[in-house]
This record gives structure tokens, sequence and C-alpha cells, in this order.
């Protein structure tokens, strides 16, 4: 990593925490400088304003909940395999302190700027990508979903409340058995719904 590079990522760090702390509005470009450990220069050589850093993060956060799904589908395996597998990819930033933090800050400041939510939520591929999953594995007659919209909606909807919103909410970052846990029990109440009886127990 360059020295600019560096920089970069301890003046994002340093950003989060500033903008965890005290949000958007009461976050300071100077405080942003003192906790990275760089000169006030540096920060603006990188981010022209404030509003420029805030969306760099939350624009690593969509990348990170986008990059999640890109799991590859594939015939060969059980359907409730590969669903277990797409679970766990989102599962492995549920269980990841620095995404958990991360997510908390920016939703706070989602729910104070509704532009800033639908903008993020324009930029997320996560139920798109799914669909499309959910799509070609009915069209294969893997899965009976007449609506797969609907259906991407329940399954992600069966993670996150679960493993995601109450962990939000309580500033915590769930373990790997209880992630597990609700990732198996969201997949076999899915297959119940919408698997074939061949695929329902992998």
């Amino acid at each position: 990593m360059s020295v600019s590079d560096r920089k970069k990522k301890q003046i994002i760090e340093a950003a989060i925490a500033e903008f965890q702390e005290k949000g958007y509005a009461g976050a300071s470009m100077d405080r942003i400088s003192e906790r990275a450990q760089v000169s006030k220069r540096t920060v603006y050589n990188h981010f022209e304003s404030k509003e420029v850093l805030f969306h760099e993060i939350n624009q690593f956060l969509v990348d990170q909940v986008n990059s999640a799904l890109e799991i590859p589908y594939d015939n060969t395996k059980p359907v409730r395999e590969m669903l277990i597998e797409l679970g766990w990819a989102e599962g492995a930033l549920l269980i990841n302190p620095c995404f958990m933090n991360l997510a908390r800050m920016v939703m706070s400041e989602t729910i104070r700027d509704p532009l800033l939510a639908a903008d993020m939520e324009a930029r997320m591929t996560l139920q798109s990508d799914f669909e499309a999953f959910l799509r070609r594995a009915a069209e294969e007659g893997r899965l009976s979903v007449d609506d797969p919209a609907v259906a991407a909606k329940q399954f992600l909807g069966l993670i996150k409340s679960r493993g995601f919103f109450p962990n939000l909410y309580a500033a915590r970052v769930p373990d790997r058995a209880e992630v597990d846990k609700i990732i198996t029990e969201s997949v076999d109440m899915f297959m119940a719904k919408y698997g074939k009886e061949a695929n329902r127990a992998g």
C-alpha cells in the first residue's frame, strides 16, 4: 500500500469514528485530521469536503453489501446448499465489527436524510441480484417461485430481521454460531415455502 493510500485509509477510519460520535452535522474536518494524525491539507487533498468524504464512506458500505451476493449460480449444487452460501455471504458482514459499526453510523444519517437513504437504496443491487438467482432456479424447475421479487425480499428479510436490525440497534456484533442458526433456519423456512420436494433436504 502506497503512502497516499495508507493516509486515505487513516482518514476514512478517522471519519467513521468522528461521524459515529458526532453525527454528520456535528462532525469536523479538523477533528478528522487530528484523529487520522495527518494534516488538514492532506485531508482536503483526498476529500474536498465533508460531504464528499461522507459519500465515499457510504459508497464503501454499498460496495460491501453489493459484493456479498457475487456468488455464481451453479446448477450442479443443491438449491439449499446455494441458499446457505448466499445467506453466509451476508452473514459474513454481520459478524464483522467494522461493517456493523459502519452500517450503524450510516443508518443513523439516512434516518435524518431521506434523500441519502433513497440514493443508497438506488445504488444497492443485493435485492436484484438475489431476485435473478431465484428467477433462474424457478426457470429450471428447482424452486416453485411465482414472484422472485417478493421471494427475494422474504429471504433477505428473514436474515436481516434477526441477524442485522436487532444487533444494529443494540450496538452489538453477533457471533458465528448465532448467525449460523439464523441462516440455517431461514433457509429451511424458505425451502418449506418454495422448495421442490427433491430439494428440501439439500
